[in-house]
């Protein structure tokens, strides 16, 4: 054997490795709409994973997404769109006692009415403490709280 069919072995074997890490760690990434949208457009430099790696506010991701495109990553404005929403209901902190309706809405994955009943609570009572405290808010789903439990920032 030479050194180099070893060596395009070698690099056969690395990519068939980085193939299966990458198949593994999408399985991680929740189904919805814009999942194969980020595992396309961001895994052209980098591993789609960094974004487990990461907390970022839904403001801190839209800058990293601008970076990504001024950097070379290539996707339509409209998949661009799907890969923040995706990022933002998927991933982004919750900013619970500062985002507004608006970014709840997203983040939280309610309706409008339920991230304006947060917000509310928000303004009259004051700064939510914990968990428990978000799940009384009218309307909230408490299983959507809890799957989310590790995004929130107080």
């Amino acid at each position: 054997m030479t050194r180099r069919s070893i060596a395009l072995m070698l690099v056969a074997a690395s990519v068939w490795i980085a193939s299966i890490a990458a198949a593994i760690g999408q399985d991680r990434f929740p189904e919805s709409d814009g999942k194969p949208q980020v595992v396309r457009v961001c895994s052209g430099c980098h591993d789609a994973e960094i974004i487990l790696a990461n907390l970022k506010t839904p403001a801190e991701w839209k800058d990293t997404l601008q970076a990504m495109a001024e950097q070379g990553a290539e996707a339509t404005p409209e998949e661009w769109r799907s890969i923040e929403r995706y990022i933002d209901t998927n991933f982004a902190l919750i900013a619970i006692n500062k985002a507004s309706a608006d970014e709840l809405q997203l983040t939280m994955d309610v309706t409008p009415e339920v991230a304006a009943a947060v917000v509310r609570q928000r303004q009259d009572k004051g700064s939510f403490k914990s968990i428990d405290d978000v799940k009384k808010v009218a309307g909230v789903d408490a299983a959507k709280v809890d799957a989310r439990k590790n995004r929130f920032v107080f």
